[in-house]
């Protein structure tokens, strides 16, 4: 059974920084493209961000360029959302997805993604 599973979320002051692990079972992230979206209440799916297959090409929202980086590891089949200089109006479930993709292909419509975890909080207050 194909699984991710994020977490990493929490509570923090503006300003402040956390780090998201969305891993994988069943599969091998290296094979998919991977995204990283968000959801606040009373408001749309955003796309945060995402990366390519291979030769980690990457795209990021304008609202978070700058101060969000993702990154993979896989030895540990594991994709990365570093958030730096966080704000209030982060503050969202952040969830994981994979889509088979080509190998340079940045997927950004969260509709096309396959496998999608359960999300993992972030709260970003004072």
């Amino acid at each position: 059974q194909r699984q991710l599973v994020e977490s990493g979320g929490g509570l923090v002051q503006p300003g402040g920084s956390l780090r998201l692990s969305c891993t994988a079972s069943g599969f091998t992230l290296d094979d998919y493209a991977i995204g990283w979206f968000r959801q606040a209440p009373g408001k749309e799916r955003e796309g945060v961000s995402c990366i390519s297959k291979t030769d980690g090409i990457q795209y990021y929202a304008d609202s978070v360029k700058g101060r969000f980086t993702i990154s993979r590891d896989g030895a540990k089949n594991t994709v990365y959302l570093q958030m730096n200089k966080l704000r209030t109006e982060d503050t969202a479930l952040y969830s994981c997805a994979a889509v088979e993709a080509t190998p340079m292909g940045l997927i950004t419509q969260a509709p096309r993604y396959s496998y999608w975890g359960r999300g993992s909080q972030v709260t970003v207050a004072s």
